[in-house]
């Protein structure tokens, strides 16, 4: 299908009149990858000339125009900046190009596609149902999941761990696979997925992280899933950290499609824009700084004052 069936038939469509599996099929819903889908709804931005990244300043000639060649090239994504330079602001503003409701089997834990479920809930309550499996439907501001890499992080935290409660609920043994209990990134299928500064993370967690990227297979405890998890990945990085506190293993950096490196504001104009918007709270007070009246100074500068201005200089919000 061209995208310009898919964007008729997606955009007529009433998700709160289809519940069921027929229901959907009737309406003639095809599925579409998050990153196929990320694509479809920047190039139709791009061509009404609307504005993708809505907020962010100071980057029209530079970071922008490259995250916007990397969703259409569909990679997986790094950026690579300090602190305070929208990396996370940019990824969550990814957010607007998801479709508005995306179906999913009812009840199932990893947003199973109810054409191509991958799941064994999904697979089997398909089988049994047919074309009365129920439907839900997800918004796109619930396709949203972000994590900030700390040492402490696990691979049960991310991936997922044998749930021994579960076990003796359901009367399974061990071998069993519907002993697992999934970690964040199985539960984020069909979502963007971020993982803030990732060089913090453990070695072996982004080695795991790997074997979904490249191999579309899940490891937990000597189970070896077959889960071609469909997740739009965005990572973030401090090039301080590192030399401070980790990397990006190598097998994992070069699956990741584009590293795009932010930056501060390159004028005084633009940084005085970023910081009327966004008043600095002085030690918690309603207290904001005001740009109107300083002088033309360099950028390092400028902040550098900004941090410790007088309280002369400042103006009760």
């Amino acid at each position: 299908m061209s995208f310009l069936g898919y964007f008729i038939l997606h955009y007529n469509m009433n998700h709160q009149e289809i519940n069921t599996l027929g229901e959907l099929k009737a309406a003639g819903y095809q599925s579409l990858s998050i990153k196929d889908e990320l694509r479809k709804n920047l190039i139709k931005k791009l061509q009404q000339q609307e504005t993708v990244f809505e907020g962010v300043w100071g980057y029209e000639d530079s970071v922008i125009p490259e995250l916007e060649t990397a969703i259409l090239s569909k990679h997986n994504i790094n950026l690579l900046g300090l602190r305070g330079q929208a990396k996370t602001k940019l990824a969550r503003l990814m957010v607007s190009l998801l479709d508005e409701y995306i179906p999913i089997v009812a009840g199932s834990e990893i947003n199973d596609d109810p054409l191509v479920p991958i799941s064994r809930y999904a697979r089997e309550l398909i089988s049994a149902q047919k074309d009365s499996t129920p439907i839900a439907w997800v918004h796109r501001e619930e396709r949203f999941f972000e994590k900030l890499a700390t040492p402490d992080v696990t691979v049960a935290d991310l991936i997922g761990d044998v749930d021994p409660i579960k076990a003796m609920n359901l009367k399974l043994n061990y071998a069993d696979d519907r002993v697992i209990h999934f970690g964040m990134i199985p539960r984020a299928n069909r979502c963007i997925f971020v993982i803030n500064e990732i060089p913090d993370l453990q070695a072996r967690i982004q080695v795991s992280l790997f074997n979904i990227l490249q191999e579309g297979d899940v490891q937990i405890r000597g189970f070896k899933l077959r889960l071609p998890l469909d997740i739009q990945f965005v990572f973030t990085a401090n090039p301080e950290d590192y030399t401070n506190r980790g990397s990006i293993v190598t097998p994992l950096k070069d699956r990741i499609g584009s590293q795009i490196l932010t930056h501060y504001p390159k004028s005084i104009a633009i940084a005085k824009k970023i910081t009327h918007k966004k008043p600095y709270f002085y030690k918690n007070k309603k207290i904001k700084y005001t740009c109107q009246n300083w002088p033309e100074i360099s950028l390092s500068n400028w902040f550098l004052k900004l941090e410790k201005a007088s309280i002369s200089t400042l103006k009760v919000a």
